[in-house]
């Protein structure tokens, strides 16, 4: 005898629905790459200036500069990147929109098409195609998700995702200089790559568990990317360095 489904049933398959997190915004991508441009930039230019120049007081003054600029460089980028991005998307939206009301039976094939092309047989698609489209703003959703992959309600905020980067480049930033303040020299130095390559790996630990990849391999990586572009400053600095007084 088949098992009968009870009440229990329903609760318990609804245990099991998955939540997808929101990638599509942009503010967790801004922040994730704020916090590693601020740290590998400012140890970069703290170690290029360190090589060149004794002077904690520069070094400092160097590092408070590139935080400041990269933090509101970063800011304007990313409200720049989202606003544009959510201005063609809704130029394209716009495109389907009277796409659907002008020529709703070419939109009907072409959804019809999309489905074919998913596995269905062509009246299956056909039919699913025609209960979408009785729907005006259902229709556009699915023609946008189909056919532009976007989910028309999910734009980012660019607000948002600018004060995201500016916070983020910040605290990447700050974590390097903070022994500048306290000393300076070869042991504040070796405290900044310390803290830097400690930051990096944190950063690719903490990617590698969102993007449910290798923590170890991301953090290594980040950490690689992080010593190369530190390491050629830093010898960049020294080749070139000049007595500040």
């Amino acid at each position: 005898m088949a098992d009968e489904e009870t009440p229990g049933d329903d609760h318990h398959h609804d245990h099991w629905v998955h939540m997808h997190r929101d990638v599509q915004g942009g503010a967790a991508r801004a922040a994730v790459f704020g916090v590693s441009d601020g740290l590998v930039s400012n140890v970069a230019l703290i170690l290029g200036i360190a090589g060149a120049s004794t002077d904690g007081s520069l070094v400092r003054l160097a590092g408070i500069s590139g935080l400041l600029a990269g933090a509101i460089s970063m800011a304007a980028g990313e409200w720049v990147s989202v606003r544009a991005q959510n201005e063609l998307i809704e130029r394209e939206l716009e495109i389907e929109r009277r796409s659907l009301q002008e020529n709703p039976e070419a939109e009907l094939r072409e959804l019809a098409a999309i489905y074919r092309d998913r596995g269905l047989d062509p009246e299956a698609a056909a039919t699913v195609a025609e209960g979408i489209m009785a729907d005006p703003e259902i229709a556009l959703d699915i023609h946008a998700r189909e056919e532009l992959g976007v989910d028309p309600n999910g734009l980012g905020s660019p607000a948002l995702v600018a004060v995201a980067s500016f916070v983020a480049f910040a605290i990447g930033a700050v974590i390097p200089l903070a022994p500048w303040f306290v000393t300076d020299g070869t042991s504040a130095t070796i405290t900044s790559v310390i803290l830097g390559a400690t930051g990096a790996g944190i950063v690719g630990w903490l990617v590698g568990h969102f993007t449910e990849r290798s923590r170890i391999r991301t953090a290594v990586r980040q950490v690689l990317v992080a010593a190369v572009a530190c390491g050629a400053t830093f010898m960049i600095g020294s080749a070139l360095g000049v007595s500040v007084s």
